[in-house]
């Protein structure tokens, strides 16, 4: 298994991610913010890299630490002191990374409403995250440009709870509603190991709480190992 590099570990589906990984046995490299918490990261035996996705030295020394070709990930958002949305430039920072090389597979987790997304978006999702939602859309087109076999993996509403298993991706532009975490974190890792996402934009849902004008039809991933 190639080393996994992660950048936005310290918690949310980035977290789940690095658990997950390490749970089957996979390296995983996370670069964490200085400040940020990564006691849980440290229990799963994750190696830590303290610095910054925007800071050019810090996503080299993380990438370096994989020791060789790896895979990345990014799930990084929020914005930053001088107001700049991490989902845009963080974002964009990972896929210069992957790049720059050796990566072998890419995956940005951006967010329902992306892309080819945005007009069936509700007034109030735009309201909400429409600002987060479109920097993060420059993220994916930049990614279309400088690394065009990644993989944007565009979940829907965000919970907390324990996994159902019932995680799915759709390249339905039209589909809508909630997954958890954990679910999502599987459903990268799954993507990560089959070339059939490679260059695809894909939403990720619950299938039981996936809503459409479409028939829901599940983008058809192999399973996982």
């Amino acid at each position: 298994m190639a080393p996994l590099v992660i950048f936005g570990a310290s918690r949310g589906v980035g977290l789940e991610l690095a658990r997950l990984a390490r749970h089957g046995g996979r390296p995983v490299v996370a670069l964490v913010r200085d400040g940020s918490p990564h006691s849980e990261l440290d229990a799963a035996g994750v190696t830590v890299v303290t610095g910054d996705v925007l800071d050019p030295q810090a996503v080299s020394v993380a990438c370096a630490a994989a020791g060789g070709p790896f895979d990345l990930v990014s799930t990084v958002g929020g914005r930053t002191a001088d107001g700049r949305f991490t989902d845009e430039w963080g974002n964009i920072a990972a896929v210069d990374a992957a790049a720059a090389g050796p990566c072998r597979r890419l995956v940005l987790v951006t967010s329902m409403g992306c892309g080819e997304m945005a007009p069936f978006r509700s007034e109030r999702a735009i309201a909400a995250f429409g600002a987060a939602v479109d920097a993060k859309t420059r993220a994916e087109d930049h990614m279309r440009r400088a690394f065009p076999r990644g993989t944007a993996i565009r979940p829907g509403g965000l919970r907390s709870e324990p996994a159902t298993g019932r995680g799915i991706l759709s390249a339905d532009p039209e589909i809508h509603g909630f997954i958890h975490r954990a679910d999502v974190a599987e459903l990268v890792l799954r993507a990560l190991d089959d070339a059939a996402t490679e260059g695809r934009f894909l939403a990720a849902v619950d299938a039981d709480q996936a809503r459409s004008v479409h028939p829901v039809e599940p983008f058809p991933l192999k399973p996982r190992a």
